[in-house]
């Protein structure tokens, strides 16, 4: 019987982790900062403990998920703590994981180690930009590190750039999106044709665990979306029909967002965020035989 750690198993899909793992005949342990319920729990606070070697005893596949994911601008005074958790405590549980005879090392990192895209363009693996944000520099850093300790220790380590994730519990600005249009703020967005890349956690979840599994993955870097480039009207449409608002016929002209973003450099940054375009591709996940099962136009309140 396989037998698993995972890390980050309270977070937003770590606990999606978990609950696919109950699907499976395994065992599982769970590596985190307090006692996880009905699991074996290992408890330790990555970054600030070591890590105990019988965290990783008897274990066949690690699933690397916790991090820290805090990503500010100009946020030099906690970068410290995206080396901590995000870099060292990485390379200690991985060089633990060789150790004690781990066959499998699967890291959850993020498309923002790749970089930004350039405008217009669907960027896959083999495209690597400047990190973005120390967020995207840490992930990136770990990810090299991981692929040295995978080529000289054999064990199979696989990493997964997942792009915009959304489904239950989670957080950030697609929640913030939902608030608004619920709560009638949120402006009508209009239709500029950018292009933007999702994944529902559920999927995510799916593409984790096949990359544990195909040895062809091995030493690999793949980028998870479901495979449909989103323009930001897409979304915002996608979520008036999810929480059961009427889709506005009319939508802010794109001349008021950049009046707006010229105000400020924070100004310019969120209407990037809101309106760039961050178009990913999967189709190197998907020769593995990964196909999403979910689409964002499917969701309703409770699955979203």
């Amino acid at each position: 019987m396989t037998k698993y750690l995972v890390t980050g198993s309270t977070g937003f899909v770590g606990s999606r982790m978990l609950g696919f793992l109950k699907t499976l005949d395994c065992d599982v342990r769970v590596l985190a900062r307090s006692k996880v319920d009905n699991y074996e729990t290992v408890v330790c606070n990555l970054g600030k403990d070591v890590i105990p070697m019988c965290a990783l005893e008897s274990i066949d596949t690690v699933f690397h998920l916790a991090g820290f994911a805090h990503d500010i601008q100009g946020s030099n005074k906690v970068k410290h703590l995206y080396n901590l958790v995000n870099v060292k405590a990485t390379i200690e549980l991985a060089k633990l994981a060789v150790k004690s005879g781990v066959k499998r090392f699967i890291f959850i990192s993020s498309v923002k180690a790749g970089g930004l895209p350039l405008s217009k363009h669907c960027a896959s693996e083999s495209d690597q930009n400047e990190p973005e944000g120390i967020y995207g520099v840490s992930k990136r850093e770990a990810e090299l590190e991981l692929l040295k300790i995978g080529y000289e220790s054999n064990m199979h380590v696989s990493i997964i750039r997942p792009s915009l994730v959304y489904g239950p519990g989670a957080k950030g600005n697609l929640q913030l999106i939902l608030s608004g249009v619920k709560n009638g703020w949120f402006p009508p967005l209009p239709e500029i044709g950018n292009r933007r890349s999702m994944i529902h956690v559920d999927d995510l979840v799916r593409a984790i665990f096949l990359v544990s599994i195909d040895n062809r993955a091995k030493g690999e870097v793949y980028i998870a979306t479901d495979g449909i480039p989103y323009s930001s009207r897409d979304i915002y449409t996608a979520i008036c029909n999810i929480v059961g608002k009427p889709i506005p016929r009319w939508s802010v002209p794109k001349f008021l967002f950049k009046i707006v973003a010229a105000l400020s450099q924070k100004n310019k940054r969120k209407i990037d965020k809101l309106l760039g375009d961050e178009y990913y591709c999967s189709k190197k996940l998907e020769l593995l035989g990964f196909k999403a099962q979910k689409k964002l136009s499917e969701m309703n309140e409770t699955s979203f």
